[in-house]
């Protein structure tokens, strides 16, 4: 199901030291606001003695932004300094052991439906706030431009997503769920059946 979910990024790390919090506060909350975009301050300022820390309280810090059609960026973290949301904190912050105890570190943010450009900026900031704020600090882009730094490359991976979501959508509407038929064993026919168009289309 994850070719269907929509063209992504992901990310963890840390931040590098606590007192730069702050400043990356500020500094994130400022371009979201030159570019009116919506954004959430939490925490300014980590716990005495919580930082690089197995252990976390239940509190957030950081900031979040939300750009039109893109899922929220989140530039958070626990108290322990490690990347998190809160979103990620409530569901996954009792868990114990992996992989379910990692979920809490690794974020996802959908950005198909907010285009190319706003994409290239929100890996353009990754690129200088990871040079100058963070540590330890991995990206994963499904449009390739973290790893290539190639526009073009960004444009043919999103038009590539885009026609497989369009196809899923035609599939959805002209392929009936059969009698019987879990929805497990429809959605992996209805894969199989836009794979196999795919292919003889290559």
């Amino acid at each position: 199901m994850k070719l269907f979910m929509g063209l992504s990024f992901h990310y963890s790390g840390s931040i590098a030291r606590p007192e730069l919090l702050p400043e990356l506060i500020d500094e994130v909350r400022d371009i979201a606001k030159v570019h009116h975009w919506d954004v959430h301050e939490f925490e300014r300022e980590f716990p005495e003695g919580a930082f690089g820390k197995d252990e976390f309280n239940q509190d957030v810090y950081g900031v979040v932004f939300s750009p039109p059609e893109c899922e929220p960026v989140w530039i958070c973290f626990l108290s322990n300094g490690r990347i998190s949301s809160p979103m990620h904190l409530q569901f996954w912050g009792e868990a114990k052991e992996p992989p379910e105890s990692e979920y809490l570190y690794m974020i996802s943010v959908k950005t198909q439906y907010a285009g190319i450009e706003i994409h290239q900026f929100v890996i353009d900031l990754f690129r200088y706030l990871s040079e100058k704020y963070f540590s330890s600090f991995e990206l994963k882009d499904e449009g390739e431009y973290w790893e290539t730094n190639d526009i073009e490359v960004l444009k043919a991976n999103f038009n590539k997503y885009t026609s497989l979501m369009n196809s899923f959508t035609s599939a959805l509407e002209i392929i009936p769920k059969v009698s019987g038929e879990s929805l497990e064993e429809y959605f992996l026919r209805l894969m199989k059946m836009i794979r196999d168009r795919g292919d003889k289309e290559v």
